[in-house]
């Protein structure tokens, strides 16, 4: 039976980059929403693969925005949230286009901003799209004793376990939901990040100002995760989490934590430049044994920094301490091809 529930309307952000078919399917997903008051905003950030001609012919209704050039998931989706902002909508969803959603997605979104603390920022029950009964994402913390953020259920079969509200420490950017007086509030997505840690960011700042982050159960999607930048291991993803999250934990964190994260990036700097120098005679020559175990090293410190991933983590160690933010050099970039 279809709910009835109309309490709003919303602005649906969806960010394109050369993610035609993902988009159009996001689309697709999106048209079969039970609740009736919505709007789809599609920004595109500069695509060249046909993608605004291709939703412009099968999704009219749709409303078009184009960048002209690749602002980065923060300034694309900032479009966007201005646009919402400008024609009055009561509520704003950021969705990633690699995603599709279950028709009630907005009921449950709209009837738990009725029932929890005003303002509040909802995220969703994320499944990944290939395992759609696997959680990738019921909730965000940060995890001080690993120091890093986390995704609750991560990996995890769904379960009773994760059928209850919970509040957290932030909610992705695949699905973020809110009010548009907390987005004004708030403000924008902060455009230094580009690209990752951008919605952590805002949901901190969000916190700061009294707002909880709260996952909605019933609110279920399926992620493809990370398609629209070559998958969760390339180098850009290495890149931009590497400076990002340094960049984060210097804005939201005490000093301790933020101490223990340079460290280990010393730690990495080490292992990719300085290899543990591996002596072991075995009844051979020590001058023969020397010989092997420098030449071992030096190969060793050859295929390191040959890595492309690895190449990235140190761009991006690079960058965050000479102040170099927004988006990555093209040298990232090429290295992902």
């Amino acid at each position: 039976m279809e709910n009835k529930l109309d309490n709003g309307n919303v602005s649906i952000i969806i960010l394109n980059w050369n993610g035609k078919k993902d988009t159009l399917d996001c689309i697709s997903s999106v048209k079969k929403l039970e609740y009736p008051d919505y709007k789809i905003i599609v920004v595109d950030n500069g695509s060249t693969d046909g993608s605004v001609e291709a939703i412009s012919e099968q999704y009219s209704d749709v409303t078009l925005l184009q960048t002209g050039a690749n602002l980065g998931y923060a300034g694309g989706n900032n479009v966007g949230i201005r646009w919402a902002i400008e024609h009055e909508t009561d509520y704003i969803l950021i969705l990633n286009n690699d995603t599709e959603i279950a028709p009630n997605l907005l009921t449950a979104f709209v009837s738990a901003a009725k029932s929890s603390p005003k303002g509040s920022i909802l995220g969703a029950k994320i499944y990944y799209y290939d395992k759609p009964n696997t959680i990738w994402f019921a909730g965000g913390i940060w995890d001080s004793s690993k120091n890093r953020t986390e995704h609750i259920g991560m990996g995890e079969e769904d379960g009773a376990g994760f059928d209850t509200s919970i509040e957290v420490d932030y909610i992705t950017g695949c699905a973020l939901f809110a009010d548009t007086e907390t987005f004004v509030e708030t403000g924008l997505l902060d455009e230094e990040f580009f690209l990752t840690f951008e919605e952590t960011d805002w949901c901190y700042r969000a916190k700061a100002k009294g707002h909880k982050c709260i996952v909605i159960p019933d609110a279920k999607l399926w992620h493809k995760v990370s398609s629209s930048f070559g998958g969760a291991e390339s180098p850009i993803v290495a890149y931009f989490m590497t400076r990002n999250k340094l960049l984060w934990t210097k804005r939201h964190l005490p000093l301790l934590p933020r101490l223990n994260l340079h460290i280990e990036n010393l730690n990495i700097l080490r292992q990719i430049l300085f290899p543990t120098w591996n002596l072991d005679r075995k009844n051979i020559p020590l001058l023969k044994s020397l010989l092997w175990a420098a030449s071992t090293w030096i190969k060793t410190i050859k295929r390191n920094i040959n890595n492309p991933t690895n190449i990235a983590t140190l761009l991006g160690i690079r960058d965050y301490y000479l102040g170099r933010f927004g988006n990555c050099p093209d040298q990232v970039r090429r290295l992902g091809k």
